[in-house]
């Protein structure tokens, strides 16, 4: 009989760590991103990213079981491969990433999780390889110093158990070096949300990025 109600205890313990649970997500992208929870699509930039200047933020509550494995793609707006925007125009330019996220219980509103130097980011396009492509009076992606560096997106990238230990880590920056503007001052955010991007933030222009929320994060 006791061991009968000990596996019970157990079952019960189980069942309830299992239940997912309510967080909200605050998120800013410069310029656009897609956000999985364990492997399922949750939320999408709802600015297209062939909108040249977005800069909006997104707050939205959602439930997923726990450990949470958070998996983000964002990308800096580009007319081309190139990396280029305004093309033709004496505007033309390369132009800068930049993404800040935090994520707090739905219930209390206590922090639980935030982007930072933690979080695992792999660059999958980089452009213009040279910088002297901004300059170029026809600028052409894939030619000279308008050359690119792509690489495919890995199956599964986003579920959690995908390895992405082999991945750099993020590398956070300051709100100086990344100008944020737009939505992202409509956000309370908190001291230990970073800025974070590759270590370039004008050449990397899509990256793919992953954290994890443990349970006791959440405790």
């Amino acid at each position: 009989m006791q061991n009968f109600i000990l596996a019970a205890l157990l079952l019960t313990t189980t069942s309830v760590m299992a239940e997912p649970r309510s967080v909200t997500v605050d998120i800013w992208v410069d310029n656009w991103f897609e956000m999985y929870a364990n492997g399922t699509r949750i939320l999408e930039d709802s600015v297209p990213i062939t909108t040249e200047r977005s800069f909006n933020a997104e707050t939205i509550t959602f439930s997923a079981k726990f450990p949470m494995t958070i998996a983000i793609i964002a990308r800096d707006f580009k007319e081309n491969e190139s990396g280029l925007e305004y093309i033709g125009t004496r505007r033309q330019q390369m132009g800068d990433g930049g993404m800040i996220a935090q994520f707090r219980n739905a219930i209390t509103g206590e922090i639980v999780a935030v982007t930072d130097s933690a979080m695992r980011c792999l660059t999958i396009q980089r452009a213009p390889v040279d910088r002297l492509c901004a300059d170029e009076a026809n600028p052409i992606a894939g030619e000279g110093v308008c050359a690119f560096v792509k690489t495919d997106i890995p199956a599964n990238w986003m579920t959690p158990d995908f390895d992405d230990s082999h991945w750099p880590s993020a590398v956070e920056h300051s709100a100086r070096e990344v100008r944020p503007k737009g939505g992202y001052d409509n956000i309370s955010w908190a001291n230990s949300a970073k800025l974070v991007w590759s270590n370039d933030l004008v050449q990397d222009n899509t990256l793919l990025c992953r954290m994890t929320i443990s349970d006791q994060d959440t405790s």
